[in-house]
């Protein structure tokens, strides 16, 4: 899947990525009128993503879809999470469900079924929630980690293992330093990079990925000179704080090695001055065109 995933960056030159971390109040105010349940209020988020898919599925090649903003909204809100997996995959998009799972060996292997492979019903082996990548905790160990690698190892799928995250308290427990020298951060990578050598594909990136904050660009440097064979995921663009000058240290000298998602700038764009008169729909589409442009200045042809 990373191989495919790149193929797409690299045709449309555009590492970015939609974080459909859809929150009820984004929407228009004249969208939610006066909805007060949680069926009403999913029936509005996937009508809301749908419009956002159709608008960007052209020029973006992937969508990362935020669990939590889901679950919030009960039963209903799941099937919305559903609903919009289908629909993005549909439309041609690479679907990362955003989940960070991870529990004991047989737990996880449970969520791994949900949301990478098969959950078997009788004679019958269904797909719960039908993502392309998924987001998950390594700070268990490998027994935690080992199910979603079968997984991917018997299917297209791909995983991104929490590494260096984006937000700003990271650092309480992520670079705090060993005693053999590394801080936490680097020995992640190092087992992240251990747990995807036998996953490499063309591109000489692994099916065993990273998430790698886009607000830590020192770590992210040694990181990309430690794990060069690990695809990142990078939060913390634009409403985090991350920019893009700050995040090219993730790119090789190819111009690949990562996807850069962007959630409430793209969602949210339509509230911005400069997109002014458009549909929130249409906003989106011109936010991530600049966000392309943004990332083409500072990294450069994407596969280059």
């Amino acid at each position: 899947m990373i191989d495919s995933l790149i193929n797409k960056i690299i045709e449309i030159q555009n590492p970015a990525c939609v974080g459909l971390d859809t929150d009820f109040s984004y929407l228009p105010e004249e969208m939610r009128g006066d909805t007060a349940t949680f069926g009403g209020a999913a029936q509005k988020i996937v009508e809301f993503n749908r419009n956002i898919i159709d608008s960007v599925c052209d020029v973006v090649p992937a969508v990362k879809v935020q669990v939590a903003y889901y679950e919030m909204y009960s039963c209903e809100g799941m099937n919305a999470f559903y609903q919009t997996i289908k629909y993005a995959r549909a439309k041609g998009l690479t679907v990362i469900a955003d989940c960070k799972r991870n529990d004991i060996g047989s737990t996880a292997g449970c969520y791994s079924k949900a949301y990478l492979g098969n959950t078997q019903v009788g004679g019958a082996n269904l797909q719960a929630f039908p993502s392309d990548m998924l987001t998950v905790n390594g700070y268990l160990g490998y027994d935690g980690i080992k199910p979603f690698v079968d997984d991917i190892k018997n299917r297209d799928k791909s995983v991104f293992v929490l590494v260096k995250t984006s937000n700003p308290s990271s650092g309480e427990l992520q670079n705090l330093m060993l005693a053999n020298g590394k801080y936490i951060y680097e020995q992640m990578g190092a087992l992240v990079s251990e747990w995807g050598k036998d996953l490499i594909g063309k591109y000489g990136y692994s099916e065993v990925g990273a998430v790698v904050g886009a607000t830590h660009p020192e770590e992210a440097a040694r990181l990309r000179e430690q794990m060069p064979h690990t695809f990142f995921l990078i939060p913390g663009y634009g409403a985090q704080g991350g920019s893009a000058q700050m995040l090219k240290v993730c790119f090789d000298k190819r111009g690949l090695g990562g996807i850069v998602n962007s959630s409430r700038g793209i969602l949210c764009a339509y509230k911005k001055q400069e997109y002014s008169g458009m549909t929130y729909y249409e906003a989106a589409r011109a936010a991530c065109l600049d966000m392309r442009r943004d990332l083409q200045n500072a990294i450069g042809k994407f596969g280059a």
